[in-house]
């Protein structure tokens, strides 16, 4: 009793499993964009607020280091 079509089998059965997991991974790499949008909106929120709330203090800073670098 020959091997040989048995080994074929069992090639082609592992080149579509492997195929088939490819194909799962990159549907899920994917990602949903109404989420990826959501925390894009939020970040660019926080830089918002954090920019109001700290842009006086982070000004006066970067001042005072060009101050102190042109003061030379």
């Amino acid at each position: 009793m020959s091997t040989k079509p048995l080994q074929e089998l069992s090639i082609r059965c592992a080149a579509t499993v492997q195929a088939r997991a490819v194909e799962l991974r990159r549907k899920s790499e994917r990602g949903d964009v109404p989420g990826w949008v959501l925390i894009t909106l939020m970040t660019a929120g926080l830089v918002i607020v954090i920019w109001a709330l700290a842009g006086p203090a982070l000004s006066g800073v970067f001042q005072q280091a060009i101050d102190r670098v042109t003061s030379y």
